[in-house]
């Protein structure tokens, strides 16, 4: 069956996303993507000029997805800033409540295989991860202003939360479960409850 006009990109970059998350970059061919797409080669490399390319495009759909995803979620209208940045911590929890391959970071897995090999990914992953900086980012300025603590800067608490992000999700693949993963933001938590004195 023909794919309809217009379609092709967008269920290329859907395909890209699952197969990714489940075998890797590498591991994942352009007839992989086209077969799983329902498209020809032909239209692969009329939207992308090559697997880097496309590579590329997916991390970038990725951000701006998982972007509308946490700018709509409702703990961004909390008052107190440290409530929104615990219901952040939260969400993220809840999202181990999926099958690993679907809570696993596009731009994290690719960027594992291919930083050093392209640098177009490796760029867009730096956009993507600083793109879940700034999830958090301006709620923890908040919370600092509000409660500061020598030493500690909001720059610095964000890409801690990274580090719990990328690095659970590492355990979670390597140890086929999502506990240890769960357990780095439940640790996550239990230090900035500890740093700005707000008990559980």
């Amino acid at each position: 069956m023909r794919v309809p006009r217009g379609e092709a990109r967008a269920r290329l970059i859907e395909a890209a996303r699952s197969l990714v998350r489940r075998k890797g970059f590498a591991a994942t061919s352009v007839d992989d993507l086209c077969a799983a797409a329902g498209v020809t080669k032909g239209a692969f490399f009329h939207h992308f000029a090559s697997k880097e390319a496309l590579g590329v495009a997916l991390i970038d759909d990725w951000t701006e997805t998982t972007g509308v995803m946490f700018t709509a979620h409702p703990y961004n209208s909390l008052p107190d800033p440290l409530d929104r940045v615990f219901g952040y911590v939260e969400l993220r929890r809840q999202i181990l409540g999926q099958p690993i391959p679907e809570f696993t970071c596009v731009a994290g897995t690719t960027v594992q295989e291919a930083y050093e090999t392209s640098t177009p990914i490796r760029e867009a992953a730096e956009r993507s991860v600083t793109s879940g900086f700034e999830h958090v980012r301006p709620h923890l300025a908040e919370a600092l202003a509000a409660h500061p603590v020598p030493g500690v800067t909001a720059e610095g608490l964000a890409q801690q939360f990274q580090v719990a992000v990328q690095g659970g999700i590492i355990l979670a693949k390597a140890l086929n479960s999502p506990a240890p993963a769960r357990e780095a933001f439940n640790h996550l938590e239990r230090y900035l409850r500890l740093l700005f004195g707000r008990p559980a």
